[in-house]
């Protein structure tokens, strides 16, 4: 590649800056700005063309010549004037007009790092195109790149925060084409275990069934289907704390409405969506949670995490430990109970989606294994039963049989219609 012919190519398609010239070379040296690779390329082109107009006469070498010391002044104290440059519209000249867009829009939110990304606009997307295509550019770096470089630098300069590319806590994004900074703010991940301690309060907001959310007189208004939910009871003191605009739940699997969650609790984590503050006391905002959800849910063990945890948390296998109560259609005795009970450990249950999840659940055969069962009270009501199973076993449908969709269940075994009427989640091990 000859750099000074490929120079003068670009220099005949117009004015140009150093900016978008010493761009058109950013990958052959390093330690240098574009600015400074950009004027070094013209004052070479200067040099050389007065080198061999010297030599020669060539009046023809003057054009370039004129061209080249035009559009770099600056360096080479050339008077005349200094044209726009054709590729960027001049925008390198007004870096501190969008640095003071990009804080402007960050405002008074908490953040540590940042990063800065373009939207460049059709003309010089088009332009930087055209020339890329006339010239034969091959080592050239892209216009948004040294945009998002140089406006971070300033911004760095101005709020002392840093940069970072993985995980920034806000992205300011400046759209050329509208001449407006924008943000993003990365979300704020807490981690910890809930206890349920009342039936009837669902894991997560569910939209009312007649409205699907929008709010009629079925549900008041409120576009709920239940007035309250572990999610909320959470994420409102979390939103509080973080100034969030809104919150996002969560948990290691789920338990049923009517189920309480107790035991060492279930993991979950809280996303705060925008937050504005970041630096928050987590063993405070347990104390706000437990009072404000007081004799309802329960949390403990809250930390800050990274968003990863999420997907972790939602693929962990974990297993499940149940107290079940348990009533029978007919008299059952302890020892035809303990019997089937027995049958049941360690045994591969097979579950077609059971008919009260159907409406929402994919219709598949499950596989999930019984790993202990135990009996652990027995009146002539009820019997109080705690199951040890793998993660995603309906244990309702495993005492049930829900018409022979679960096979072994407890109805089968005993050839009595046993019904879960209450039911405890004790343990979730992950």
């Amino acid at each position: 590649m000859n750099i000074l012919e490929t120079a003068k190519k670009i220099i005949n398609e117009g004015p140009i800056c150093d900016h978008c010239m010493g761009r058109q070379f950013a990958r052959l040296s390093t330690g240098l700005t574009n600015v400074e690779r950009g004027s070094a390329v013209k004052l070479s082109l200067v040099m050389q063309g007065d080198a061999l107009f010297k030599e020669s006469g060539d009046e023809s070498l003057l054009e370039t010549m004129a061209k080249s010391s035009r559009y770099a002044r600056k360096t080479l104290k050339i008077e005349g004037e200094d044209d726009k440059c054709w590729v960027c519209q001049a925008i390198f000249d007004d870096l501190q007009t969008w640095a003071d867009r990009a804080v402007a829009s960050i405002g008074e939110i908490e953040y540590s790092t940042f990063l800065v990304g373009t939207k460049v606009s059709g003309l010089i997307g088009e332009n930087e195109e055209i020339l890329w295509s006339e010239c034969g550019i091959t080592q050239a770096e892209q216009f948004k790149t040294e945009m998002n470089r140089e406006v971070g630098k300033l911004i760095a300069a101005r709020t002392g925060k840093e940069v970072e590319f993985v995980r920034p806590d806000v992205v300011v994004t400046l759209d050329l084409a509208e001449e407006t900074a924008s943000i993003h703010v990365r979300s704020l991940y807490i981690q910890g275990r809930y206890r349920k301690l009342v039936r009837g309060i669902p894991q997560t907001r569910w939209p009312c069934r007649k409205c699907g959310g929008r709010g009629c007189e079925q549900c008041d208004n409120t576009g709920k289907q239940y007035p309250e939910s572990v999610d909320e009871l959470i994420g409102k003191e979390v939103a509080k704390a973080t100034g969030a605009t809104d919150t996002k739940f969560h948990g290691a699997g789920r338990e049923d409405i009517d189920a309480l969650m107790l035991g060492t609790g279930r993991p979950f984590v809280v996303e705060a969506l925008n937050p504005e503050i970041r630096s928050i006391d987590v063993w405070e905002l347990e104390k706000r949670i437990n009072d404000f959800a007081s004799g309802k849910v329960e949390v403990g063990e809250l930390k800050l995490v990274e968003k990863d945890v999420i997907e972790t948390l939602k693929s962990s296998k974990a297993d499940k430990v149940y107290n079940l109560k348990v009533t029978f259609k007919e008299p059952v005795s302890t020892d035809m109970l303990t019997d089937a009970i027995n049958s049941l450990i360690g045994v591969q249950v097979h579950q077609r989606t059971p008919q009260r999840v159907s409406h929402r659940r994919a219709d598949l055969v499950r596989k999930r294994y019984v790993h202990d069962m135990q009996l652990k009270e027995k009146t002539d009501d009820y019997a109080i039963i705690e199951v040890h199973c793998d993660g995603g076993l309906y244990v309702k449908e495993l005492t049930s049989g829900d018409d022979g969709r679960t096979v072994p269940s407890l109805t089968g075994l005993l050839g009595v219609q046993a019904t879960v009427t209450e039911l405890n989640v004790i343990k979730v091990d992950i």
